[in-house]
Parts: structure tokens; C-alpha cells; sequence
């Protein structure tokens, strides 16, 4: 079934293959997730850090008030990329997401670059999150009058200090995950609720205190060497963009907003989880863009307009915001909600970076013991896997630099699945789809262009530490995951010449069995 190693060509997984080990498998993830629980985790990992830090950031660093454009123009792009993902998860609903949806339609060695660029993604943004979630326990805690000690203080700063209290959310999030999905999944829709309940309190009552003035200029004078060393489009454009505000600046801002929406692709690592995939997946990606959105637009054009851009670019810039304009109170409640929002990230991070190293250990790309399912029904070795590495890269303060990495990473993915549209519509068009994506080609390749456009609007650091890391997982294909793939001794003896130990009939991992396929 799998196409040989040979002539250019790379194995690929046929996508018969890909179902059987999910439904043939002795022991499978539960399906626990319906379209309203699978809204509920797109939602607890897309509102977070996002509307609670980054709009901030960006506008006193980027855009300035037309922060509120570079929303807009990182929800267009996400948009096309959720047509795409939507209908390759109706039409391979498995654990793997963009890593299987390559696997299927370009071959091995491009699901192995695709999985490892989701790894990266995944372990920057649960430690990147934890840290930004240790300085508003801070700004919590203190604002309710009571003195934390300096052995939590000095280390609960975004990019300051070894984030020790950061690694802590991270480990207690992680023993969650191994837990099991069922528990996880009711933690997180509560305090999902609770969290939504509080972003929309302090929206209606930010509005009330805007003042006009802030909205002007809109959109900054150029200023070169302000708060970035410059895109890699600024270097082939005229020196005068400048490297921050301006036009350009809206731009290169809505590429690292693209981290505020990262979620929607997050859902079909659950895939296996859901109940109905084919559909429920596809409605929960789409509806979870248009909430978020919607609030994303509404929460920035109110914090822009509590307080001038300049002073927005702290560690809480929401609750500062209000802060300054006399609404102590409101304050503490957005400090609360973002502490919710913030664990639910987290949460929903690990829960899909377990999803993927489950899928990459189940296929041979990455040691087989990662594709275990433990007594919690989850499984329990790759999400310690997932929470230990987040948990040491919390404790590093440049991870606070490193959220253009874990953009481009996702950007990575996403012009890959647009591509997969494409290519899967002409060599597989009897594909049972519950979804479509229109006018295609032409939407994957306006999603690949506006990925392309975004992608070349981060630092050049960014690309140079991406390719070493792509380089790092390139070696560790060659060194291991090609010659342990599962594709190797069942269907393509001859594709490595190193002997492969004898072993049992190919089988499914899960649980301490293995089940035949």
C-alpha cells in the first residue's frame, strides 16, 4: 500500500492505513469531545495570552492603535487556513493533524518535517504562556493587597528571572493531562465559561471609560529600530518602512498575532477524541475563529482607547489599563480571567502536543512507547514528555523572545495543509469529506500566499533559529525515524538496507498492548 522509497518518491501513508489504526486499534482514545466541548478547548487555548498580553505589546512596540487591523489581518489568514484544516480533518480524522494530513498526501519525509515544526509550536507555547501566567499570578495576588515574597516575584516575571513558578503550572497541568481526557475536558469547559464571563464584563465596562484622543495617530509614523530589528520583507523593501509603526508595522504585528489564534488547528489533534469528527471538528474550528474574533477586535479597540499606546507595553497591559483609568475593581477581575485563560492555554497545549507525539510514536517516526495509553484513557507517556520539555523551557526568561518562533512554526503547518487541499483533491477526489472547501484551488492558494506574506514579515533571528531547528529534526529522522517507521517492515522491506529486528505482526500501540491492524 505504501508508495516505495525510490525514485524521489517518499512513502506515503495510505489513508485506509491511517483510519484502521484508529478504529481497529485495542486500545483507543475515548471519544468524549461533541462540536460544543470541541468549541470549549478551541476557546481555552485561543483566549489567552492573546487578548490579555499581546495586544498590548504589540500596539505600544508595532502597530500602535491599528492593532486593532493586524487582528483583522491575522483572523483572514486563520480563516483560510481553518477551510483547509477542517476539510482534511473531516476527511482524515486522526490524532496526528497536519503531521498526518502531509503523511497522507506528500509522503514521510515531509510529515516528519511538518510534526516536528508542530512539536516546536507546541513546546514554545506552553512555556512561553506559563511565564506570561506567572506574571499575572503575580498582579493578582498583589492586587488584592497581599505581599508575595521575593523568591516568587523576582521569578514570575515574563523575561526576567528562572521561571520556576512558571515550570510548577506547567508540571500540575501535565499530571492533569495524564489524568485522562474526561477529567480535562470538564475542568476546562468550566473554567472556559468562567473566563468568557469575565472578558465580556470588562469589555462592557473598559467602553465606558475610552477616551477618543488615544485613537489618534492611528496608524504611528515609521520608526526605524523601535521594537524590532526589522522583518525579513523590510530587507527588500525601501529603508524608510522603518523597522516598527507604520504600515508595515500592522503587518509584521498581525504575524505575531497569529499566536493569539493558535487553537483552531489545535482541534484536530482531538480528533480521535471527538464523537462524529467528520463533522463536529469542522463546525467547532470555524465557530471558534468567529468568536474569538469578535472579541479580540472588541477587547483591543477598548484597551487602545483606555490609555495612550505608548504606555501599553507591560506585563499586564489590560489590567494596568484599567488600573490607570480608576477601575481597580475591574482590574482584578480581568487578572482573575486571565489567570483562567492562561491554564486553560496551557492545558489545551498539552493535551494536543500528547496528540502528536502519540501519532508520530504510533507510526515508528519517534520511539513507540510514546504511543502508550495509560488506565486514564490518555495517553500518559507523551504527555510527560510534552510537560517536561515546557516545563524546562519555562525556566529559560528568553522564551519570553521566542513567540515569532513558535508563529512561524504554525505558519509552517499551515501552508502545508493548504497545499494538502489541493493535492489530495486531484490524486484521492473519492475521499469520504464531511467538509469542502470552496472555490478550489483558488482559497488554499490564497491561504498559502497570505501564510507565505506573514511568514516573511518575522525577524530574520526567527528564521535563522527555525532552520536550525528544522536542521536538528532532519538528522533525527535519519538517525531513527526512518529506519524505525512503521511503513518499513510491512510494506516496504527493501526501503532500508539496516535489518530490522524480528518482531510481532504490525500492531497499534495503546495502553501496555499492542493491537493488531
Amino acid at each position: 500500500m505504501a508508495e516505495k522509497f525510490q525514485g524521489g518518491r517518499a512513502r506515503r501513508l495510505p489513508p485506509e492505513l491511517a483510519m484502521l489504526r484508529v478504529t481497529n486499534a485495542r486500545h483507543r482514545l475515548p471519544e468524549v469531545f461533541g462540536t460544543g466541548l470541541l468549541i470549549f478547548l478551541a476557546l481555552g487555548v485561543m483566549i489567552g495570552a492573546g487578548i490579555f498580553s499581546l495586544a498590548g505589546i504589540q500596539a505600544a512596540t508595532m502597530a500602535g492603535p491599528a492593532v486593532i487591523i493586524s487582528f483583522l489581518v491575522a483572523a483572514v489568514v486563520c480563516v483560510l487556513a481553518a477551510l483547509s484544516y477542517a476539510e482534511l480533518s473531516s476527511t482524515i480524522p486522526v490524532a496526528g493533524s497536519a503531521y498526518t494530513f502531509t503523511y497522507v498526501a506528500f509522503g514521510e519525509i515531509w510529515a516528519w518535517v511538518v510534526g516536528w515544526a508542530l512539536v516546536l509550536e507546541l513546546v514554545v507555547a506552553a512555556a512561553l504562556v506559563s511565564r506570561v501566567w506567572a506574571a499575572y499570578f503575580v498582579a493578582t495576588v498583589e492586587g488584592f493587597d497581599v505581599a508575595l515574597p521575593a523568591t516568587i516575584t523576582e521569578h514570575a516575571q515574563i523575561d526576567q528571572g528562572v521561571g520556576w513558578v512558571a515550570m510548577l503550572l506547567v508540571v500540575i497541568l501535565m499530571l492533569l493531562v495524564m489524568a485522562g481526557t474526561q477529567l480535562s475536558g470538564r475542568i476546562l469547559a468550566t473554567i472556559v465559561s468562567i473566563k468568557l464571563t469575565a472578558v465580556v464584563l470588562v469589555i462592557a465596562i473598559g467602553a465606558t471609560k475610552v477616551d477618543s484622543d488615544n485613537y489618534s495617530p492611528f496608524v504611528p509614523e515609521p520608526v526605524s529600530g523601535q521594537g524590532a530589528r526589522g522583518s525579513v520583507l523590510q530587507y527588500f523593501l525601501d529603508e524608510a518602512a522603518g523597522d516598527a509603526f507604520g504600515v508595515m508595522g500592522i503587518f509584521t504585528a498581525a504575524g505575531v498575532i497569529v499566536f493569539a489564534f493558535i487553537g483552531f488547528d489545535l482541534i484536530a489533534t482531538a480528533a480521535e477524541d471527538a464523537k462524529d469528527p467528520r463533522k463536529s471538528i469542522p463546525r467547532a474550528m470555524l465557530a471558534a475563529i468567529g468568536i474569538v474574533t469578535a472579541l479580540y477586535v472588541a477587547m483591543s479597540t477598548v484597551l487602545v482607547g483606555l490609555r495612550p499606546y505608548e504606555e501599553l507595553g507591560t506585563d499586564a497591559p489590560v489590567s494596568d489599563a484599567l488600573q490607570a483609568v480608576g477601575t481597580g475593581w475591574a482590574a482584578d477581575v480581568i487578572n482573575i480571567g486571565a489567570l483562567l485563560a492562561l491554564t486553560t492555554v496551557v492545558l489545551v497545549v498539552l493535551i494536543a502536543q500528547s496528540r502528536v507525539l502519540f501519532a508520530m510514536g504510533r507510526d515508528g517516526l519517534l520511539p513507540p512507547a510514546l504511543s502508550n495509553v495509560g488506565s486514564g484513557s490518555a495517553p500518559t507517556r507523551a504527555a510527560l514528555v510534552a510537560g517536561v520539555a515546557a516545563g524546562l523551557l519555562a525556566l529559560d526568561p528568553g522564551t519570553a523572545t521566542r513567540e515569532q518562533l513558535l508563529v512561524l512554526a504554525t505558519l509552517f503547518a499551515f501552508g502545508f495543509c493548504s497545499v494538502a487541499v489541493i493535492s489530495l483533491r486531484r490524486t484521492q477526489p473519492n475521499l469520504e469529506r464531511g467538509f469542502r472547501v470552496p472555490l478550489v484551488p483558488l482559497v488554499p492558494i490564497l491561504s498559502l500566499l497570505a501564510t507565505v506574506w506573514l511568514s516573511l514579515n518575522l525577524e530574520p533571528k526567527t528564521w535563522r533559529d527555525f532552520a536550525i531547528w528544522m536542521a536538528v529534526g532532519l538528522a533525527l529522522y535519519l538517525l531513527y525515524g526512518r529506519r524505525h517507521s512503521a511503513l518499513v517492515g510491512s510494506y516496504d522491506p527493501g526501503l532500508d538496507d539496516t535489518p530490522m529486528p524480528a518482531r510481532a505482526p504490525r500492531r497499534t500501540h495503546g495502553g501496555s498492548h499492542r493491537a493488531d491492524i
